[in-house]
């Protein structure tokens, strides 16, 4: 029997979300832009031992899971499982941080993100329903570890192949010198990137689909805002060779209106998964960049998740269900494994606990069943310090013997669940459900966003890249960084080609990246 657990939300639970977040009356945007004065910011501190520990712990989930010969990453660990392809994105960022952090040579991530590059260039692409990686350019969410197959019947998915593709080309800017293999990186990315038809995705233009399935075609749903797809939409606006027309983002943001409001204190533009509020943060800086719509509103997307991350812990606060341990310094809703799918009761009344489930509390929908994710608060660290590293600390030192383990904090825990059932995930100790797996997509922002705080690494390096600028400035973003001359190097350029190898993949990635301007 398969033991892997199937991560990923099903169409119908997306749709239901969508519909949710559709309730809302419709606010239209001010004329003139509100005064929202962003949450006054404690000075930075320099980070206590327990991040670089934490940092490391977590990257290493990466480096000692991931398969030295095809680059994959599993999905989860210890239970048995598949690759997510996500979590290989999150992966192929990682090693450049192992590497400045002097944890692995520049050699090592080097070879690693090769064999990654080498195999995803390679792998077979076609419309069969068994025996393919992906179709159109993009891969299914999740592949077998060995063959690198589609694995557990799952969808063609438009937004892990977005952060999949975002890791790769992280590795197309960082490795960026003048050698045989890092210029085979470089136009491996670049093959990769290139083959995406964002515009077959687009089966109900100007929007573009969630996934699609040999089984079922185009999958129902399509991205609209607001959550982590932002990053779909920017690499779809700057796709060298299927670009998606102007007209998806502003379809994309159009929706808008429904999520801004005011919860818990915080006027923001909601998503109730922390997630939502990181992944795109991940690899772009946002701070000083505005669209259209956050033009109006008066912040940027920052400030924005920022304010989402306040809002969540004065939830936590004032905790409206009674959850055990919940307070200013133990907070933290996001996707997450959960102890079981299963009601008990709480206090006298009956409680529904779930297993992997989006878990937020926004102005869309509240899904909380005292389970708290680390990777909520931890990967938030760039946007809120002063609040992180206390509720960090805090969860570390009273649940740490129980919750902190070889790579870092396990994805969930839960103090209110002390039950004699059997979990489907984990086990009660010491009184609180405490989970045995670790999730690479929620490794991957710990270690990154811990580093972007630290250094702003990641972000540096994504600010070379001219995809990621052409596709913030197609979908209007003006300001921050944008402002500043482009960066033009190795990893901004024509590829240089040497070799029978080299010139057959730069071929194939024909018209050069110095092109797309």
């Amino acid at each position: 029997m398969r033991q892997s657990v199937v991560r990923f939300l099903s169409p119908v639970v997306l749709a239901l979300l969508v519909a949710v977040s559709g309730c809302a009356g419709t606010r239209p945007i001010p004329q003139q832009a509100p005064d929202l004065a962003p949450i006054a910011r404690a000075p930075l501190t320099e980070l206590p031992p327990l991040f670089d520990d934490l940092e490391r712990r977590s990257f290493e989930y990466f480096w000692e899971l991931g398969n030295a010969n095809n680059g994959l990453v599993p999905d989860r660990w210890p239970s048995k499982s598949f690759s997510s392809i996500a979590a290989v994105g999150f992966g192929l960022t990682s090693y450049g941080v192992g590497v400045e952090r002097g944890w692995i040579s520049r050699e090592q991530a080097l070879q690693r993100s090769l064999a990654t590059l080498r195999f995803f260039a390679e792998a077979p692409q076609g419309p069969a329903a068994e025996g393919m990686s992906g179709h159109k350019g993009f891969f299914y969410h999740f592949l077998q570890m060995d063959t690198g197959a589609r694995d557990a019947g799952s969808e063609l998915s438009t937004v892990d192949t977005t952060l999949l593709v975002s890791g790769m080309l992280f590795a197309q800017s960082y490795f960026d010198r003048d050698t045989a293999d890092e210029r085979e990186v470089r136009a491996l990315a670049e093959r990769i990137y290139r083959r995406i038809d964002w515009t077959w995705a687009q089966a109900r233009p100007p929007r573009i689909g969630m996934g699609w399935s040999p089984e079922k075609g185009m999958l129902d749903p399509d991205w609209h805002g607001y959550n982590e797809a932002i990053l779909v939409y920017i690499l779809a606006l700057g796709s060298p060779t299927h670009p998606v027309g102007a007209d998806a983002y502003a379809a994309w943001s159009s929706t808008y209106d429904r999520s801004w409001g005011t919860f818990h204190g915080q006027e923001h533009l909601s998503f109730p998964p922390l997630f939502g509020h990181q992944y795109s943060h991940v690899w772009i800086d946002f701070r000083g960049l505005q669209d259209d719509y956050m033009r109006g509103r008066g912040i940027d997307y920052f400030e924005n998740s920022r304010r989402a991350v306040y809002s969540q812990r004065a939830y936590a606060i004032a905790n409206p269900a009674n959850w055990r341990g919940y307070g200013e310094n133990v907070w933290g809703l996001t996707a997450s494994d959960g102890p079981i799918d299963a009601t008990f009761d709480y206090q006298g009344e009956p409680r529904l606990y779930r297993t992997y489930s989006a878990r937020g509390a926004g102005i869309e929908y509240t899904l909380d069943d005292g389970t708290i994710a680390p990777t909520a608060a931890a990967a938030s660290l760039p946007f809120a310090p002063e609040i992180v590293i206390p509720a960090i600390t805090e969860m570390h030192r009273r649940y740490g013997k129980d919750i902190y383990r070889r790579y870092g904090f396990v994805d969930a825990f839960n103090p209110s669940f002390d039950y004699p059932a059997r979990p489907r995930h984990g086990k009660v100790v010491s009184g609180i459900w405490v989970d045995d797996d670790y999730i690479g997509i929620d490794q991957g922002p710990i270690v990154l966003m811990i580093e972007n705080h630290r250094s702003e690494f990641v972000w540096k390096v994504m600010k070379r890249n001219p995809y990621i600028r052409r596709g913030l400035q197609r979908a209007g973003f003006t300001g921050g960084w944008l402002g500043q001359p482009a960066i033009v190097g190795a990893a901004s350029a024509a590829i240089p080609a040497v070799g029978s190898k080299a010139r057959a993949i730069a071929a194939e990635a024909a018209p050069t990246i110095s092109q797309v301007h």
